[in-house]
C-alpha cells in the first residue's frame, strides 16, 4: 500500500472510530431503557410534548362516562345526506380535479368565500389574494411561528389559552409569557406594563397570540372598549397581533364584536377556521396576513403542506355556495345557547358555594375555579371514579406547578347529560376543598 493510500485508509478508520466514539458518548447521556435514536433527537423536539387535552380525549371515548372534556362541534345537526350527495357529485363530474395537487394558497373560489365569511364577522377590506388556505387554524399558528420567531423570542398570551397553541409555540423553543387577564379579558395597562418590563429586560417580543371571543378555555369574550387600545399597544411596540377566531359567529344573539383585524389590516395577522362553523374533519382554515407579510407566510405554508386538500375545498365552496351557512350558524348559536344555559343552570344547583365559574356569551366552554392551595390534576382520576370527565386548567397555562381551574365544555353534551356530568362532579370538588 503506498504512503498516500495508507494515510487515506487510516484516516478513514479514524473517521469511523470517532463515529463510533461519538456514538457511545450519545448514548451514555440517555436515559436507561432509551433507544439510541434518541440521541438524534433535536433540542426542539424536547419541547413538542404530548397534548393533555388528547389525552383525556382519549379517556372520555370509555363507555359510561360523562365527558365534559371536548370542545367538539355538534355536527349531528348538519344535513349529512345532502352533503354525502354534494361530495358524490364533486368527485363525479369534477374527480381529476378535486383528486389532484392543487395551489398553494388556496383555490381562488374558496378565498373569496372566506372573504364572505369575514364579512360576517366584520372585516369588509378583506383581499383574497391575501388569504392562504392552512389546515385548520392549528396550522396557521405554526407558519406564525416560524416565520416570526426565531429560538428565545417571546410570543405574548392570555393565561389561560389554547392549548394547542401553547404545544405549536413551545416546540419553535419560544418564550411564551403571560399576560393578566380578568373577566373581560387582557387588561391594557397590564399589557402595557408587561410589554415594558420585558423590554427592559432585553426580551425580543414579536407577537401577541388572543382568542378575544370566547377564549379557549375560559369562554371569556374580549371587552369592546379594550380592543382597539390592545392593537395600538402593540403596535407602538412593533409587536404583531396574531387573533385567533374560531368562535366568533357563535356569539349567542349574533350581534357580533368587531374583530381586532377590522380596521387594522396592517397590524393583525387574523386566522378563522371552519371547524367550528362546519366540520373540523375537513381540516380547512385560513389566514388573512397583511399584504406586506403575505408571500413569506404563504412560502413557509406551502413548504409544510404543498397544497391544501383541492377536494376538501370544493366541499366547503359547495356548502357556501348551494347550502344556508348563516342559518346552520343560527342554528349551532341557538344549540349552544340551549346547553351552556344548562351546564350554567346545573353549576348553581350542584356546585359547592367556594367554586365560581364563568358566564359566556358564545363559544364552547366553561372555566371553573377553585379555592387556592386544590391542584384540580388529581381531580381528573377522581372524577373519572365517579363517571365524569374535564379537563385540568394546567394544561392551558404556560407556567409550570398545579392549577386550581379546570374547563367544561358543553357543545356536544345534551342538556340533560349536561346536568348529570355535573352532579358526579360536584361531590369530587366539595371533598377536594373540605380536605384544604
Amino acid at each position: 500500500m503506498n504512503t498516500s493510500a495508507s494515510d487515506a485508509y487510516a484516516a478513514e478508520t479514524l473517521s469511523e472510530e470517532a463515529v463510533d466514539a461519538l456514538t457511545r458518548a450519545s448514548a451514555s447521556t440517555l436515559p436507561p431503557g432509551a433507544h439510541r435514536h434518541e440521541a438524534l433527537l433535536s433540542a426542539r423536539a424536547a419541547n413538542i410534548k404530548q397534548s393533555a387535552v388528547r389525552d383525556v380525549f382519549e379517556i372520555s371515548m370509555q363507555p359510561g362516562l360523562v365527558s365534559l372534556a371536548g370542545g367538539n362541534p355538534y355536527l349531528q345537526s348538519l344535513p349529512l345526506d345532502r352533503l354525502a350527495a354534494s361530495a358524490s357529485a364533486i368527485i363525479a363530474t369534477h374527480g381529476l380535479e378535486a383528486l389532484q395537487y392543487g395551489g398553494g394558497q388556496g383555490t381562488l373560489e374558496l378565498r373569496t368565500q372566506i372573504c364572505q365569511v369575514m364579512a360576517a364577522e366584520g372585516i369588509l377590506d378583506a383581499d383574497p389574494e391575501n388569504v392562504v388556505i392552512t389546515a385548520g387554524s392549528q396550522s396557521a399558528q405554526d407558519v406564525a411561528a416560524k416565520v416570526f420567531c426565531d429560538p428565545g423570542d417571546v410570543i405574548l398570551i392570555e393565561d389561560p389559552t389554547y392549548v394547542g397553541a401553547l404545544n405549536t409555540f413551545e416546540a419553535y423553543e419560544v418564550d411564551v409569557q403571560p399576560v393578566i387577564g380578568d373577566e373581560h379579558g387582557i387588561v391594557p395597562a397590564l399589557l402595557r406594563e408587561r410589554i415594558a418590563a420585558l423590554q427592559a429586560e432585553g426580551k425580543r417580543i414579536k407577537l401577541l397570540y388572543t382568542i378575544p371571543n370566547f377564549n379557549n378555555p375560559s369562554g371569556v369574550m374580549l371587552a369592546r372598549e379594550r380592543r382597539q387600545e390592545i392593537v395600538d399597544i402593540c403596535r407602538k411596540a412593533n409587536i404583531l397581533v396574531l387573533e385567533d377566531n374560531p368562535y366568533g359567529l357563535l356569539k349567542f344573539d349574533g350581534v357580533l364584536p368587531e374583530p381586532l383585524r377590522a380596521a387594522n389590516a396592517e397590524d393583525v395577522l387574523y386566522l378563522g377556521s371552519f371547524s367550528k362553523i362546519f366540520a373540523p374533519g375537513l381540516r380547512i382554515g385560513w389566514a388573512l396576513v397583511p399584504a406586506h407579510l403575505k408571500q413569506r407566510f404563504y412560502l413557509a405554508s406551502e413548504a409544510v403542506t404543498l397544497c391544501p386538500p383541492t377536494f376538501n375545498q370544493m366541499l366547503v365552496s359547495d356548502y357556501l355556495n348551494n347550502y344556508d351557512w348563516q342559518g346552520q350558524v343560527s342554528t349551532y348559536r341557538a344549540l349552544y345557547q340551549e346547553r351552556c344555559t344548562a351546564l350554567l343552570q346545573a353549576l348553581a344547583e350542584f356546585m359547592p358555594d367556594t367554586v365560581s365559574w364563568t358566564k359566556p356569551e358564545g363559544g364552547f366552554f366553561v372555566w371553573l375555579s377553585l379555592p387556592e392551595g386544590i391542584d384540580t390534576y388529581p381531580l381528573l382520576h377522581k372524577g373519572i371514579d365517579a363517571g365524569v370527565v374535564f379537563v385540568p386548567g394546567a394544561a392551558f397555562s404556560p407556567q409550570q406547578g398545579p392549577s386550581n381551574k379546570l374547563r367544561l365544555a358543553f357543545s356536544a353534551v345534551p342538556p340533560e347529560t349536561l346536568r348529570e356530568g355535573v352532579k358526579r362532579l360536584a361531590p369530587v370538588l366539595a371533598e377536594a376543598i373540605a380536605g384544604v
